[in-house]
């Protein structure tokens, strides 16, 4: 799909526009049209278990990480229920995936046996929840609420590759399908941010107690580009 009006630009005074230009024409379009963008103080909201209801975040800079920080907020009344993906990026294999697991937050980087750790779940009211990995040390540590749990060793020496696909509400066993409704999120989440750096102690307690705005340089959710699919309802967080 296209837009008649800019298409018109271009054919003013008997000008023929270049197959390449044709291409790049149509790609820019489309993305104009399939991708909504920032999602400032607002907050997504999954009602239901589905396996086709989901959002879909796209990255500002590559994701190819030796380090990173993801922190996002959350309420879910699925505590100690099931395993509940929250945040999935898969590139042939889950290349960083976030779990609610019954009794544990799980991180898991690549297929990998996952980093679990045993912290305050969700609940019915919001959780920041942060989780900051560094390849160099290995060093692994999960914040909630603004409390820092144990520091683990996992995955020392790896990197996370670029080119695969975020999105929130869904497992990804395929790049964006494959789903299984009983692994799917539902709740609420907002504020989804992601460095390629390890934030530091202050820096996260200053953001989970609201003193500051974070803004994540790999995904901010005040400008994101999304697209959302099934049903998945976006609304301003304070109502």
């Amino acid at each position: 799909m296209f837009l008649s009006g800019d298409l018109s630009l271009f054919q003013q005074k008997g000008n023929k526009m270049k197959p390449t230009h044709f291409a790049l024409f149509l790609l820019v379009s489309c993305v104009s049209v399939c991708c909504e963008q920032g999602l400032q103080k607002k907050s997504l909201i999954f009602p239901e278990e589905t396996n086709s209801s989901y959002v879909s975040l796209h990255p500002v800079k590559p994701m190819s990480l030796t380090a990173f920080t993801l922190c996002m907020r959350l309420a879910s009344e699925l505590r100690n229920k099931r395993d509940t993906i929250l945040f999935s990026y898969y590139k042939s294999g889950d290349a960083l995936n976030l779990w609610s697991e019954p009794g544990v937050f799980t991180l898991y980087l690549l297929n990998s046996t996952p980093a679990s750790f045993r912290v305050p779940q969700l609940s019915s009211f919001w959780t920041n929840l942060c989780v900051t990995w560094k390849s160099s040390s290995g060093l692994t540590t999960f914040w909630v609420n603004g409390r820092r749990s144990v520091r683990k060793v996992y995955r020392q020496g790896h990197q996370i590759q670029n080119g695969g696909i975020v999105i929130l509400g869904q497992d990804q066993d395929r790049w964006a399908r494959s789903f299984d409704s009983t692994q799917s999120f539902t709740g609420e989440i907002t504020n989804v941010h992601l460095w390629d750096y390890a934030l530091s102690s202050d820096e996260i307690c200053s953001a989970s107690e609201g003193y500051t705005e974070p803004q994540g340089n790999v995904i901010d959710w005040n400008s994101v580009e999304y697209k959302a699919e099934g049903n998945v309802l976006i609304e301003p967080i304070n109502d």
